[in-house]
């Protein structure tokens, strides 16, 4: 048997193996009514759950699962700066100005989530960097004046162009042609974080409930009232925080919000790789479908770059990516692959991200396209913002044109795995 063949955890994240304790949370039992229902226990619906809370507002949150199971528990961790696009990218299609305000929002996520973490003593494994670099040549002059952009009409002075002997000495691979590196971010273990959250949101007074799927929803009588198998919940506003899981409960959610599968894997420890990534910092390349990765603070590699467009789980993900591994730092060859899982992750036709109010007093968020370790917790929090009536940057989010998935319920699904299938394929040629 060779070294890649070893047994690894099926499954079983990296991430939830290395954590201590993982809470419990109890199911509902019977019936309630309450100011606020949040259907979904990932970033989002937790960081609104603890910020109304803590405002007086009584919620109940209900997950069908266990909390972090979802793409919030076992995402790649990085922070990234600004929206999905690039801000220059971001401009041609909605202006400066709207470009501007929401690259402030994406500043304000990252600003509030550390804050939020130090506040909780909620230690999140941070480390700082992430570089953006590109797997074809030709892509000079696009990444230098995106750094320069940034700096000059964004006010973001943190990125800096990297040539091809200076991303390969970052990097420790010379597979890469050119990069930026970003100094004003960095990378988490998302399942601390959201254990952290959930517990905050406790002690804040939220109800939690795991284990306690939605089946249906419905108006009556002027308020939301949610079915479960255990019991229901009427409330006064709901909050959809579903992303890739709403499922059949609400079409039009489900119409632009599409999930696909998002598969990582993590090896043993690099001790006799020094070489690889040692200034620390998180990397995504310029594929369509990203090949992303970092080192955790016990010094293994997370990888992740597989997509899948269809409800099938591969059996072969840890095999798969150790192929990508192997392209990118060939002294890896024998490394061994301990963890491999995934799931699904919500994307929408623009990717970026999709609030919307779907009935009267219920409003949906979810979307982030693989963008949203700060984009979730910070629509979450700027949710209760809304409803407490607060200040808010959600309404330029609201604002974006995000189209449904052509195609309907029935085409949707065959339609997008030609697409992105395609796109994959442009990114191997």
């Amino acid at each position: 048997m060779t070294l890649w063949q070893s047994p690894i955890a099926p499954g079983v994240s990296w991430y939830q193996a290395s954590v201590e304790d993982r809470p419990t949370y109890p199911a509902l039992d019977g019936s309630r009514s309450v100011d606020v229902a949040i259907v979904g226990g990932g970033f989002t619906g937790l960081q609104a759950a603890v910020n109304l809370a803590q405002r007086g507002v009584s919620v109940a949150l209900l997950e069908a699962h266990r909390l972090g199971d979802g793409a919030s528990g076992r995402n790649g961790g990085q922070f990234g700066t600004g929206q999905r696009a690039w801000p220059e990218d971001l401009e041609t299609q909605i202006g400066f100005e709207r470009s501007k305000v929401l690259f402030d929002m994406a500043e304000g996520a990252k600003r509030y989530l550390l804050k939020f973490a130090a506040e909780h003593g909620i230690d999140m494994d941070y480390m700082p960097g992430q570089m953006n670099v590109a797997h074809k040549p030709g892509h000079e002059r696009e990444y230098r004046a995106n750094a320069e952009i940034a700096a000059e009409r964004y006010g973001y002075p943190h990125l800096s162009y990297m040539d091809r002997k200076e991303t390969a000495e970052r990097l420790g691979s010379d597979h890469y042609h050119c990069g930026v590196r970003d100094t004003g971010t960095g990378h988490i273990h998302p399942l601390k974080l959201l254990i952290g959250l959930a517990r905050a949101a406790a002690v804040a007074g939220a109800d939690i409930y795991e284990m306690t799927k939605v089946t249906r929803m419905q108006r009556e009588g002027g308020k939301t009232l949610l079915t479960t198998p255990q019991g229901s919940v009427s409330a006064e506003r709901v909050l959809l925080a579903t992303n890739a899981y709403i499922e059949n409960l609400e079409p039009i959610t489900a119409a632009h919000v599409m999930p696909i599968g998002s598969f990582i894997a993590a090896t043993e420890p690099l001790d006799d790789h020094p070489a690889v990534l040692p200034g620390g910092e998180a990397v995504a390349d310029s594929r369509f479908v990203v090949r992303y990765f970092r080192k955790t603070k016990d010094n293994r590699l997370l990888f992740g770059g597989r997509e899948v467009y269809s409800s099938k789980n591969p059996q072969d993900t840890a095999e798969f990516i150790r192929k990508q591994i192997v392209e990118t730092y060939p002294a890896l060859k024998n490394i061994r692959i301990t963890h491999a899982w995934g799931g699904n992750v919500g994307i929408t036709m623009p990717r970026q991200p999709f609030v919307r109010e779907v009935m009267p007093s219920v409003t949906a968020i979810g979307g982030y396209s693989g963008h949203g370790v700060m984009l979730s917790n910070f629509c979450g929090k700027l949710y209760a913002d809304r409803i407490t009536g607060g200040a808010n940057w959600l309404d330029a989010v609201e604002e974006l044109d995000v189209p449904s998935f052509p195609g309907g319920r029935r085409f949707r699904n065959p339609l997008l795995f030609l697409a992105l299938t395609w796109f994959a394929l442009r990114d191997r040629l």
